[in-house]
């Protein structure tokens, strides 16, 4: 694996978090439809994004939705990806035009083979503990995983050179409060997380 670390900054709330998360060249910028201090409609969800590149996903975050709401969302907002959990997904009807990442937990059970691409979290979305490091690392030699959970600009490198995961994914480590992002920890989050990859290709 030697493509440039995948970075995703989710729970977005305001313009100025979006304008920071593009200046720093972001590969994805995640908005919130499940029960957070983070969630937004998906009206606010078009608005917020309506004026980001092409190149940078736009992913709609669920956890246990209902369909109504993951219909309307994909209505309104039209995400490039659904991030949900795998077991969502069971039960789940998605657009043909829109990919999926499904969500593992720490400790939960994963089926076999794996998909070719999981989103790595802790028990719990949204509440800043730190994911086991270890369990990533493992699962991460046999498909693409996306870490997240906890991270933040002092961990992430660490976290990188020890998962050595395909990318990461923050939220409340990049934030003045919550929900609000910091443009300049979105952006040392970002330098910091890329360049721990970049060593470790050299």
């Amino acid at each position: 694996m030697n493509e440039r670390l995948w970075v995703k900054i989710c729970g977005l709330t305001t313009l100025e978090g979006v304008h920071a998360a593009v200046k720093a060249q972001v590969d994805a910028v995640g908005f919130v439809f499940a029960p957070s201090s983070r969630r937004v409609t998906p009206q606010r969800a078009a608005e917020l994004s309506a004026e980001v590149p092409a190149s940078i996903q736009r992913i709609a975050v669920f956890q246990h939705p209902e369909q109504r709401l993951l219909d309307e969302v994909c209505e309104v907002f039209r995400p490039d990806v659904v991030q949900t959990d795998l077991a969502d997904l069971a039960t789940l009807k998605l657009p043909d035009t829109v990919r999926c990442t499904p969500v593992v937990r720490a400790g939960s059970s994963l089926p076999k083979p794996l998909p070719r691409l999981v989103l790595f979290e802790g028990p719990r979305s949204g509440t800043g503990q730190t994911a086991d490091w270890t369990e990533a690392e493992r699962i991460a030699r046999s498909t693409k995983l996306i870490l997240a959970g906890g991270l933040h600009p002092d961990n992430v490198a660490e976290a990188v050179r020890i998962v050595y995961p395909y990318g990461v994914d923050v939220s409340s480590g990049v934030e003045s409060a919550p929900g609000i992002k910091d443009p300049e920890s979105i952006m040392r989050f970002v330098a910091t997380a890329r360049d721990a990859r970049d060593v470790l290709i050299v």
